[in-house]
């Protein structure tokens, strides 16, 4: 059942000509042109401007994004957080070339996604993005070792068998799952298949890893070790990671907390870098005890702040106007 060598997983992994091609992709890599306006944004890996994406039925339009706006920073580690409905998902489709906005404009490592062929989607979803889908079934071949799993990507690099097989006992090393190369995703617990799969996500070198969900199908215990990894590669080799999930207490470990609310962004939270500081020292416990980061509201480009429900509530806020005030250099909303 099972492929007996690595000659054998290559010809059954590359046997249809037809398929190998749509992974691979052309050997030019049509990422659009790099604008001067992307040149401008350098230091930007993501660029997000007036992003507006819309579902549409036989009988019924969705707008899944409101003309959002969002710069992420090469190497930053970013949770996305928000309701069922918000547009988290729909956003990291988008970045990771899934699918295309309807408006807008999206720029990653300076190429416009908005103008990509679909041949060249295919090669940016190859070079560029790597994924950590919540199913496991999503990650890995069931029929792979966690080694071949992490080796499959690489064939389509033209390395030596040899060259592939260093290369993917490295990545499990680091991941902290070497012990399991050999064995099958079914011999394994949920937490080691997801850890085999950020290994397989960063066999190509990608430039961003993008994560959804990837704790939700773990225990708290487990998912602190999954936090910890992605912390951890994002602080040795520089990688840009961008997590959506439901868990708060992701938000401890990640340096920016982007909320999410009706295809918006409504407000960001920053970690405090005296919390930065200790936080390799701190317990789960002490970690939930210890106010981590700076809340902001956001303003958008027509001067427009989202009010989160809880800030409503907790103010009395029950109709939609307001008293807006400035007193002593700060503006207050009341009712």
């Amino acid at each position: 059942m099972y492929p007996q060598n690595n000659d054998e997983m290559n010809n059954e992994y590359v046997n249809n000509e037809t398929e190998a091609a749509v992974y691979a992709g052309e050997e030019n890599y049509d990422a659009g042109e790099v604008t001067e306006e992307a040149e401008a944004e350098k230091d930007n890996i993501l660029v997000c401007d007036g992003l507006v994406k819309i579902y549409k039925t036989d009988d019924v339009e969705v707008l899944a994004l409101q003309g959002l706006e969002l710069e992420i920073e090469r190497g930053e580690l970013v949770a996305i957080i928000g309701k069922s409905g918000s547009g988290k998902s729909t956003l990291l489709n988008m970045i990771g070339g899934l699918e295309k906005p309807t408006a807008g404009r999206l720029y990653v490592d300076g190429h416009d996604l908005f103008a990509m062929s679909e041949k060249g989607l295919v090669e940016y979803r190859r070079k560029s993005v790597g994924f950590v889908w919540q199913n496991s079934g999503q990650n890995l071949f069931p029929y792979f070792t966690a080694l071949q799993n992490v080796e499959a990507p690489l064939y389509f690099d033209h390395m030596s068998q040899k060259a592939r097989r260093e290369k993917a006992m490295g990545l499990l090393k680091m991941i902290g799952i070497d012990h399991k190369a050999n064995s099958y995703p079914a011999q394994m617990s949920g937490g080691e298949q997801q850890r085999v799969a950020i290994a397989v996500a960063l066999a190509h070198d990608p430039k961003i890893l993008l994560a959804d969900e990837p704790t939700g199908a773990v225990d708290s215990k487990t998912s602190n070790m999954i936090q910890d990894i992605f912390r951890k590669i994002n602080e040795e080799i520089g990688i840009t990671i961008i997590i959506v999930t439901h868990d708060l207490s992701l938000a401890n470990k990640v340096s920016r907390v982007i909320m999410i609310s009706d295809g918006k962004i409504s407000t960001e939270k920053i970690m405090k870098e005296k919390y930065r500081q200790q936080l390799d020292n701190m317990t789960t416990e002490s970690l939930a005890a210890v106010e981590s980061h700076e809340e902001y509201s956001i303003l958008d480009k027509a001067r427009r702040v989202q009010l989160s429900q809880d800030a409503l509530e907790m103010a009395g806020i029950d109709s939609n106007k307001v008293r807006v005030e400035v007193k002593d250099g700060k503006i207050i909303i009341s009712k």
